[in-house]
């Protein structure tokens, strides 16, 4: 689709032109695709989070979930990981965070998500889901879960 690129790191403004395609022409194309979203789905960790002593004591399963927003026009062009989210970084974010106990799921979410903007600059939104497997709450349920939404 598009011509060789650049062997410069493009920026936003750059209108510095290869053999076929510069990168101001690329940033046109993708005008509407300014705003893009990572996912990761059901990151399952081992923890020991909740307010009973017990459940802190034993632990259990999680399921974490990240979706990040960021404008990766950029990335799309450059083919570099340096102009992207690092999902890798990501997932160790989920689980260094889920590593450390917490009364409440809200709680973890948020710290995972403060890690997300703080070691992320390009994010501008992210939704972070925590969910604990087969919750102690008395009854069949599968799954518990909390989903935080934030803006940078």
């Amino acid at each position: 689709m598009f011509g060789k690129l650049p062997q410069t790191r493009p920026t936003r403004h750059s209108a510095e032109k290869t053999e076929n395609i510069s990168i101001q022409q690329a940033s046109e194309h993708f005008k509407s695709h300014l705003v893009s979203k990572i996912s990761l789905e059901n990151i399952r960790v081992y923890a020991h989070h909740g307010c009973l002593k017990e459940e802190r004591t034993i632990g259990s399963e999680y399921l974490v979930g990240v979706t990040v927003n960021a404008d990766l026009s950029i990335a799309s062009v450059s083919d570099n990981l340096s102009d992207t989210i690092d999902y890798v970084h990501i997932n160790h974010i989920v689980k260094e965070e889920m590593k450390i106990p917490s009364n409440l799921l809200e709680h973890v979410a948020k710290r995972i998500a403060d890690r997300i903007f703080n070691e992320m600059p390009l994010v501008s939104k992210t939704a972070v889901v925590v969910s604990k497997i087969n919750p102690p709450i008395g009854g069949d349920v599968e799954m518990v879960s909390v989903k935080l939404l934030f803006n940078r």
